[in-house]
């Protein structure tokens, strides 16, 4: 593994959107969102490749340049997209994964569609990315035990980093078109990680990969997606949430991921915490338990991560521990290295 070194005031973090743009009506935030990177200490260079009136915010061609140029530029130490998408899978084949795995690493931050990007580069670069709020959601104080993407990406080389869960979740967005400035989640519904089966898991060990279940589904069968080649010898902690899609084809996705071989080497599998819809006769819950179920190691799920604030920091290929109490509670500790 090879991690980026930590950010310093002074440094350039870049911001461009692989996937979706930021439109007009989302401008303000999006400047209060630079300020607040700039009142932390650091430079910011926002790309051309931001437009928020269609699916994408720019043709392909120009989203894989503009990412790859920052990836590339001894300048910038993070590139920091400001949020997700849909369709940054179309950049895989354009993107110059050999340049950027030879190049002085440099954070990737972001999560949903990001993840699209984040999870071939660790596996084709062994660099590690960083799996966590985007730009959009940078200004959001985030109340300990969990840490901010900042705290991840500031800690020294070889830092030891321990998060627990939370108590609370999200359950309505703040409407950033009304309060461009809101800096406080709102987090009022109880929460707990949860298991399934009985009995105590004990401590799961593995170098952490996964993102977002819509996404990185695609990946098997293709030259990024292939977790058997990533760090033989280490187990893997291989994490999942899903977006918005139904329970039918969450479990849809977790078996393709099963059969794909993706859970082979886990010692464990944590399921992100999801808003997405259940069906009349088939929950969330279930598509795990039917997907999941019958493999031999422990799955966690309700895991803070994914699209229901507040969420962990995961620095994909870290070496990482997960163990959970009988109340529910959580805790992660990474280890980069």
């Amino acid at each position: 593994m090879r991690y980026p070194a930590p950010l310093s005031p002074g440094d350039v973090i870049g911001v461009t959107s692989p996937s979706s743009g930021v439109p007009d009506n989302l401008r303000p935030r999006l400047d209060v969102c630079v300020e607040h990177l700039r009142r932390c200490g650091f430079e910011v260079e926002v790309g051309q490749c931001m437009d928020g009136t269609g699916p994408t915010s720019a043709p392909a061609a120009d989203r894989a340049a503009e990412l790859t140029a920052m990836l590339l530029d001894p300048r910038i130490r993070a590139v920091v997209p400001p949020w997700g998408g849909e369709l940054a899978i179309d950049l895989l084949p354009l993107l110059d994964f050999a340049a950027i795995g030879d190049a002085e690493p440099t954070w990737l931050v972001g999560y949903s569609d990001t993840s699209t990007l984040l999870l071939p580069l660790t596996l084709l670069t062994g660099v590690a990315t960083l799996h966590g709020p985007g730009l959009m959601d940078t200004p959001f104080r985030v109340a300990s035990p969990l840490l901010h993407w900042l705290d991840v990406a500031t800690a020294p080389a070889g830092a030891t980093l321990t998060q627990g869960s939370a108590s609370h979740s999200q359950e309505q967005w703040p409407d950033f078109e009304s309060d461009p400035a809101v800096t406080e989640l709102v987090l009022t519904r109880p929460t707990r990680w949860r298991t399934l089966g009985d009995g105590d898991v004990g401590t799961l060990r593995g170098r952490l990969l996964g993102g977002c279940l819509e996404t990185i589904s695609m990946l098997p069968g293709t030259p990024y997606g292939n977790l058997d080649a990533f760090a033989p010898g280490d187990d893997l902690l291989v994490y999942v949430e899903v977006a918005e899609v139904g329970a039918y084809t969450a479990a849809r996705m977790l078996h393709h991921l099963r059969l794909a071989g993706w859970f082979d080497r886990a010692t464990g599998i944590l399921v992100g915490r999801s808003s997405a819809p259940d069906s009349s006769d088939y929950t969330q819950a279930d598509a795990v338990r039917d997907a999941l179920g019958g493999l031999d190691i422990p799955v966690l799920y309700d895991v803070d991560l994914g699209h229901v604030p507040p969420q962990l920091a995961l620095v994909n290929g870290a070496l990482a521990e997960v163990a959970i109490d009988p109340s529910g509670a959580g805790t992660l500790v990474q280890h980069l290295v």
